[in-house]
């Protein structure tokens, strides 16, 4: 969904369009080019430095850590990794935590744990998954076979077996899809590839009063929308649906590789020693920058300042739209998982404001999300809507002088 201009890197393997422009290092909200120059960074690394670059507590946490311990194996005890487990649990609907690398891994993860929790109650037979179209859960085989696009999978031989997927949105299709072999529903409370698509009103309470009458679990995938994007520490807290099972990654860490899957005790039932593991999962490290992350962000207040800084975007974006119609059409999204959706290509639009040094990411539907750290200042969005504001205007002379 990324859409850059390519750059030739002889021994990286090919699979980024990578766009000519080198970081050597960050403060706040700002990316410094290995040319000096500065951008505005509302990409965040794709939702993941939810704390900005350099934030003191995630480097002071890293450090220390770095002096004591970096890798024993999960063959020990870790009291942090409990410390962080805990807190987790005690924000969300979860009884247990288990700590991997990566939001694919996560939702690895969590594919299994939704097969292995009918196959411990005597139920093997129900093992498939019901995903949407739209989504986008990672790029493992598995995960991949859960995304169902057709651009993702081509070239990997048959998408492995278990999942059926519907239409977003639409629950007549979601009842017509239950079976006697399914085992649960995963979705995204907000889409974030698929273009910041948030479900209908109501749909995800359908879905959990569906999944308790079937006997199926509701998983989220909270990879992007967790950990404060959406205004509150779990997306899931602003719908008021609990689901049996999540995945978490991208921010948990606040730029360090984590991801997390957190669970119900019945959801979980079975899961034994041997069931599932990772070597690196709840790495001393990781876990040292995630409860530094929690440190920040349950302090009173944060979560106030991520929805107000959310409505003065908003506005902001869509006073843009009303001088700039040719260019952009609509603004999407809850909390600083924004997206503007493009009457030009998007890629276009990102390239504009890239030019503009403001760094911002596509996604599907022709929509460019606007992903700030959550500490941006009122001054840095007034900043950044400037820049919008100068790459709209160079987009529309552009399309002048052609037609």
């Amino acid at each position: 969904m990324i859409v850059m201009t390519s750059s030739a890197a002889p021994h990286l393997l090919p699979v980024f369009a990578r766009a000519d422009i080198g970081f050597e290092r960050g403060e706040g909200v700002w990316l410094i080019a290995t040319n000096g120059d500065r951008y505005l960074d509302f990409t965040s690394g794709v939702a993941v430095n939810a704390l900005g670059h350099a934030h003191p507590a995630l480097v002071k946490a890293l450090q220390e850590q770095a002096t004591k311990l970096w890798h024993m194996s999960n063959l020990f005890q870790s009291p942090d990794g409990e410390k962080l487990a805990a807190r987790l649990c005690s924000e969300s609907f979860a009884d247990f935590v288990f700590f991997c690398n990566s939001g694919a891994e996560a939702l690895e993860g969590v594919i299994k744990l939704v097969r292995h929790h009918h196959f411990s109650k005597g139920h093997p037979e129900r093992y498939r998954i019901i995903t949407f179209e739209g989504a986008f859960h990672g790029r493992t085989l598995a995960t991949l076979a859960a995304t169902g696009s057709a651009k993702y999978l081509e070239g990997f031989g048959p998408p492995m077996d278990g999942f059926d997927q519907v239409p977003h949105g639409d629950l007549e299709a979601v009842k017509k899809a239950i079976g006697p072999h399914t085992a649960g529903i995963l979705i995204e409370p907000i889409q974030g590839e698929g273009g910041v698509r948030s479900a209908p009103s109501g749909f995800l309470k359908a879905l959990r009063q569906l999944c308790d009458e079937k006997g199926l679990l509701l998983a989220f995938d909270e990879v992007q929308t967790g950990m404060g994007r959406t205004g509150d520490l779990f997306a899931h807290r602003r719908t008021g649906v609990t689901p049996d099972v999540m995945s978490l990654a991208k921010a948990l860490g606040g730029g360090f590789p984590i991801g997390a899957i957190l669970a119900t005790a019945d959801a979980a039932a079975g899961m034994g020693p041997g069931s599932h593991g990772s070597t690196f999962g709840g790495n001393p490290l990781a876990i040292a920058a995630a409860n530094a992350v929690l440190d920040v962000m349950l302090k009173p207040g944060f979560f106030d300042h991520v929805q107000k800084m959310s409505l003065l975007l908003k506005q902001k974006l869509a006073s843009v739209i009303d001088r700039h119609p040719d260019v952009v059409s609509e603004v999407r999204g809850e909390g600083l998982l924004i997206g503007i959706k493009a009457v030009v290509p998007s890629g276009d639009l990102v390239a504009a404001l890239r030019n503009e040094k403001l760094l911002t990411v596509g996604a599907g539907d022709n929509v460019v999300r606007f992903l700030p750290p959550l500490i941006v200042t009122e001054a840095e969005i007034e900043d950044s809507v400037v820049r919008l504001e100068r790459a709209c205007t160079a987009l529309s002379g552009n399309k002048r002088a052609a037609s």
